[in-house]
């Protein structure tokens, strides 16, 4: 049986799996393998992670401690380490990340290497954390990158173009609090008048909706001081609600709500790291339009809401701050996200990606490296992935990286 992604929707065309046990094993594996790509938790819904005909390597089994540094505030880990693991140690610590996606069940290095984020105006995505990182390139060299270097920026981001990352330094807060609020039935007429106020309510905040239903289905304020008991009409909710609360699911492997204080790593992701993530039997897509194109871009997605809806377990919106990492979705300005977890009809779903995209196609959107999409990305949308494929041809010359998802998307 052909091995396939978490999703289920994707059988690996991969001849096999290495898991090497130390570096040196990962450097020898990587220059010995005409094609090979790394492998996370594989929790992407394309074929970012495979290679046909070629090899994935996992470095799970590789041992690197988790190396804290008080006075710099930071910490380096390996890449494979998944966010559920790492943050209670930090907060043991009395340390916390600024962020944190709505799962805590992935790696860190496949998380930072598609881009992914967690929610609020002004926390950026999880790649932003990043201040160093070592990985191994198609010569089986290892190769340290940091913050000031030439090519850092180029190589946070990196979609698995560029090689296997091995450890990596996060950037550190002090630990905080944070409290989950609810609210049922936010009007959509509030949410296109105060959208910067509804924005600005929490530390993160995220929507719910299906586009089709007269009102969005779930507001979630995540706040690190005082909790709001209102939000422009609407109602607190009664009780734990899951983000597809409106579908029928039961909020039981969701993260803590009704206002109860609780550490920042258990209740910035909207899931428990023990249970199942969201759905589980689901799909995937999500796209990224400015910040300033944020209601226009809601207003399109409504005139599709009857076509959405059949399909969608929900749609979550959430806005990401600006960086500068070349193939962040937030590179170069503020955006809003656009996420949709889709029922396991995959036909269907993917017929009408192509229909929101062209949709969203005026505002400059972008798509998640790691989820399903149509089109490919254009150097208009995405400014630096010129300079990215040359950062790309320098360290992988020979094309060992560069598997069909790459030159699909990457182009060239």
């Amino acid at each position: 049986m052909a091995d396939v992604n978490w999703a289920g929707n994707l059988a690996y065309a991969a001849e096999r799996i290495l898991r090497p046990r130390t570096l040196d094993e990962v450097r020898e594996m990587v220059a010995a393998a005409p094609k090979i790509k790394a492998l996370g938790t594989r929790h992407c819904f394309n074929d970012i992670a495979d290679f046909d005909g070629g090899v994935q390597i996992d470095i799970g089994d590789v041992e690197v401690p988790i190396e804290i540094d008080a006075e710099s505030a930071t910490v380096t880990v390996s890449g494979a380490t998944r966010y559920g693991e790492l943050a209670p140690v930090l907060h043991g610590r009395g340390f916390a990340l600024p962020n944190l996606a709505s799962l805590p069940h992935c790696t860190i290095a496949g998380s930072v290497a598609t881009g992914t984020h967690g929610s609020g105006r002004r926390n950026q995505g999880l790649a932003s954390a990043v201040s160093a990182l070592e990985l191994v390139t198609a010569d089986g060299e290892l190769r340290r990158l940091a913050k000031g270097d030439k090519d850092f920026a180029g190589a946070v981001v990196n979609v698995g173009a560029l090689g296997v990352v091995t450890r990596m330094t996060l950037d550190l807060v002090p630990a905080f609090e944070v409290r989950q609020n609810v609210f049922d039935a936010l009007p959509w007429s509030a949410l296109f008048d105060h959208f910067d106020e509804i924005e600005d309510a929490a530390y993160s905040v995220s929507m719910f909706t299906n586009w089709a239903n007269d009102s969005v289905d779930l507001a979630w304020l995540k706040s690190t001081g005082d909790q709001r008991t209102e939000l422009f009409g609407a109602r607190p909710a009664d009780g734990p609600r899951h983000p597809a609360h409106a579908a029928g699911l039961p909020a039981d492997n969701c993260t803590e709500q009704l206002g109860v204080p609780g550490p920042w790593h258990e209740r910035l992701p909207h899931f428990k790291l023990g249970f199942t993530p969201s759905a589980g039997d689901e799909l995937q897509s999500e796209y990224f339009v400015p910040y300033r194109h944020a209601t226009a871009a809601f207003e399109a997605l409504r005139g599709l809401g009857d076509r959405i809806a059949p399909l969608v377990l929900c749609s979550e919106i959430r806005a990401i701050a600006a960086d500068d990492q070349w193939l962040s979705p937030a590179q170069g300005g503020d955006r809003v996200a656009l996420h949709f977890t889709w029922h396991q009809r995959q036909a269907e779903v993917e017929a009408l990606l192509p229909v929101i995209e062209e949709r969203l196609a005026p505002f400059g959107v972008r798509a998640h490296w790691g989820k399903l999409f149509h089109h490919r990305p254009s150097d208009g949308s995405w400014p630096m992935l010129g300079a990215f494929r040359e950062l790309r041809d320098r360290l992988d010359p020979d094309g060992v990286f560069r598997s069909p998802y790459v030159a699909r998307y990457v182009g060239r």
